[in-house]
């Protein structure tokens, strides 16, 4: 039993480091398959597509018995988070990998969870007083975890030589992002990312409330996602050429990436977030950009400059004083969740289970009072 409970606590920290290095292994390839000439908007459609058909079996088995009623208000969220993730996350993470490089893009995706913050904060679903230390921390990370970021942009600096780098032509290794001319676009493209990407967390944690079959939700993403991207796909890429792929690393990205970072990836976030909440989800990035960076540099032979490594550490710092704050706040709702006055505001939940048991202590109480 005391085995048991162990595995159960160490679960999601292996789920989630396991996911970081399906995520790195994204990154590598996807830069390979673009800048041979592959279109992005065909990889989202075949990489969604790859993900729909290896979920689905699991789903229907599964899933057979204890699959959630699908209502009008379920599907729109579904059909909502398969425009978000597959469509318009996929397709501008893949522009900006392209324009830029695969250490910068894992680097500066690190500012998600300080983007998952704000988008919580604008939607009124995150409570924040200045007062409160936690509170303080939560602002400190974000406000330095920009600041990183806009550090990584604007400023480059030597380049940082790794010992297996020493023999290599930087001016050469690096040029397919630099002579592009697009840098600061592709910079923009992954930002962009990165808020649709917080909006399909927050979306899909409110999603499993009354949605809960994880492997089901994570197949009708993607076979949503499948033909949402195809539709965009149809109209933006008119070369027949470019939808026609062998067995060769385009056709490799495109399963590998719908296998490992869609299907797997939905299932296991879903698992995690259920139980420890979005932003503990997001907190495992910087091994992702750590992993990229030490394997771009060998086999891609890219650039690693003084001011992006220097951003990098700083997006690390403000992130994990941001996952300080909401840890706090975990720790301050399991102190107070008999309380009723706290469900007179809402607040990105640490995690379901935290918000079925508020509900039920809600219930509780109104039971109480009628009888």
């Amino acid at each position: 039993m005391e085995l048991a409970g162990t595995w159960r606590k160490v679960m999601p920290y292996m789920a989630m480091v396991f996911l970081q290095f399906g995520f790195a292994g994204m990154f590598l390839v996807s830069v390979a398959s673009l800048r041979q000439g592959m279109s992005h908007y065909v990889l989202v459609v075949y990489r969604n597509v790859a993900a729909a058909v290896v979920m689905a079996p699991f789903a229907l088995w599964f899933e057979r018995k204890t699959r959630s009623k699908m209502t009008l208000s379920v599907f729109f969220k579904i059909l909502a988070l398969g425009l978000l993730e597959p469509v318009l996350d996929q397709n501008f993470i893949y522009i900006g990998v392209n324009n830029t490089s695969a250490s910068f893009s894992s680097a500066l995706t690190n500012i998600l969870p300080a983007v998952t913050f704000v988008n919580a904060i604008i939607l009124r679903m995150e409570r924040i007083n200045v007062k409160q230390r936690r509170s303080q921390a939560k602002i400190a990370g974000t406000a330095i975890t920009v600041g990183g970021a806009l550090l990584m942009i604007l400023f480059n600096g030597p380049i940082v030589k790794f010992p297996w780098t020493k023999h290599v032509s930087h001016a050469v290794s690096d040029s397919g992002a630099h002579n592009s001319g697009h840098w600061l676009m592709g910079t923009f493209m992954i930002l962009l990312s990165c808020f649709c990407w917080s909006a399909f967390f927050i979306l899909q944690s409110y999603t499993l409330r009354s949605y809960p079959s994880e492997l089901s939700l994570t197949t009708l993403i993607c076979a949503l996602g499948a033909m949402e991207s195809g539709a965009l796909a149809l109209v933006m890429e008119r070369n027949t050429k470019a939808w026609s792929v062998g067995f060769d690393m385009r056709l490799f990205t495109a399963v590998y990436s719908g296998v490992m970072c869609s299907g797997v990836a939905y299932y296991v976030q879903g698992i995690v977030m259920k139980d420890r909440g979005p932003v503990f989800v997001t907190a495992f990035s910087p091994l992702c950009m750590i992993i990229v960076t030490l394997l771009g540099s060998i086999i891609l032979s890219e650039v690693v400059t003084l001011g992006r490594l220097i951003g990098a550490i700083v997006i690390v710092l403000g992130l994990y004083a941001l996952i300080w704050g909401k840890n706090e706040d975990q720790v301050n709702a399991h102190d107070t969740e008999n309380s009723f006055e706290k469900h007179n505001t809402f607040e990105l939940p640490s995690s379901t289970s935290d918000v079925n048991r508020n509900e039920g202590a809600v219930q509780a109480k109104v039971v109480t009072e009628a009888a």
